[in-house]
């Protein structure tokens, strides 16, 4: 059987504003000096799956982006164009749909286009392992993450840690806890992070989401009819924005009894905010992350980024302080979330340049 690579690639990666813009969304940002986040994704897999079965899911408005920086080896025919963002199980039942119709049934795995991972071949074990319990079954695997620390910022699995072998069974999905439900799940042992990264054949998650998800799925299946037709893309731009938008996550994996988890630990972050670039790059013997020509002074527990221009900083605290050519964001650490709230109020200002 066949296995695919799906990287999901659509996301706009608003926490990352003022360096992640719509014409530049975090994916294709260079965060860490290696690479682009997507093509330091591909490079990830591609020993494990083959170039020419990698499938990248993005927006209209990024596939020619998309076409011109992604690595050589990806076939422009496997970048798939979502006219409207759709959501995660519409991102997914389309690139299943896909390969159902044009290659036949294979093993998915589905990928984030914009996480870090430190330990790359102990990734690449725990895919394989992921890819041969995914052919013997239609079980719905995803890869949950041993807790490093009682995060408030990620979702969490609790799992049964009585079922033997690598594969154990999904009991809950939890949505991001406060801090004193963080600490309990991270000293109990029985929950993962939910990182996202599910490997299943594209039979099996098309079925689920016939299941539980009919309005999805009767759409899919619309746009599944005319693959390989000359009505392809006109079906495609017609119907799509017909789907109703549900995460995978709320609309199957939360269902489904055929979920199962392969806890695992390879330095996995999902990089989704200014305040996890840590992750990405050393911190000096103040705890600050410093990118870019800069001096700090008597400055604790920041992350301070320059592209272009000189920063100072003097006698400051677990700040966030961003510089781009026409932006600066200066915010505290532990509101790196509330980023987002800028670029709305930018739209609703409709000052769009700064977005662009």
């Amino acid at each position: 059987m066949e296995c695919y690579g799906v990287i999901m690639a659509g996301g706009g990666g608003t926490r990352f504003w003022p360096l992640s813009r719509q014409s530049k969304p975090k994916q294709l940002l260079n965060l860490s000096g290696q690479g682009l986040m997507i093509n330091e994704t591909i490079d990830r897999i591609v020993d494990v799956i083959d170039k020419k079965n990698i499938f990248i899911v993005t927006n209209k408005k990024q596939v020619s982006k998309m076409k011109t920086l992604v690595e050589d080896g990806i076939l422009e025919s496997n970048i798939l164009s979502e006219p409207v963002s759709r959501n995660t199980s519409a991102c997914i039942g389309y690139a299943a749909m896909e390969i159902i119709k044009k290659y036949g049934d294979g093993v998915m795995c589905i990928f984030p286009s914009d996480h870090y991972i430190k330990d790359d071949k102990k990734f690449t074990e725990i895919l394989q392992a992921s890819i041969e319990e995914a052919k013997k079954s239609d079980k719905l695997i995803t890869i949950g993450i041993r807790p490093s620390f009682p995060s408030t910022g990620y979702g969490y699995i609790q799992y049964d840690h009585t079922s033997t072998g690598i594969v154990k069974d999904a009991i809950e999905f939890i949505e991001k806890p406060d801090y004193k439900k963080a600490k309990e799940y991270y000293e109990n042992g029985n929950y993962a992070w939910n990182s996202g990264m599910f490997i299943w054949k594209a039979s099996a998650i098309l079925e689920n989401i016939k299941r539980f998800l009919p309005r999805v799925y009767s759409v899919l299946e619309k746009i599944g009819e005319s693959m390989n037709t000359p009505y392809e893309k006109q079906t495609i731009e017609e119907l799509y924005n017909r789907i109703p938008s549900i995460s995978i996550d709320h609309g199957v994996m939360e269902r489904s009894d055929d979920v199962v988890v392969i806890p695992a630990e390879f330095g996995w972050n999902d990089v989704g905010s200014w305040d996890t670039l840590g992750a990405l790059y050393e911190m000096d013997s103040d705890g600050n992350v410093i990118k870019g020509s800069q001096i700090n002074i008597d400055t604790k527990n920041c992350i301070s980024y320059s592209e272009d221009r000189f920063i100072a900083t003097i006698g400051v605290e677990n700040l966030i302080v961003v510089e781009t050519k026409d932006a600066v964001l200066v915010c505290k650490k532990d509101q790196a979330q509330e980023v987002k709230k800028v670029v709305d109020m930018i739209k609703e200002k409709k000052e769009y340049e700064y977005l662009l």
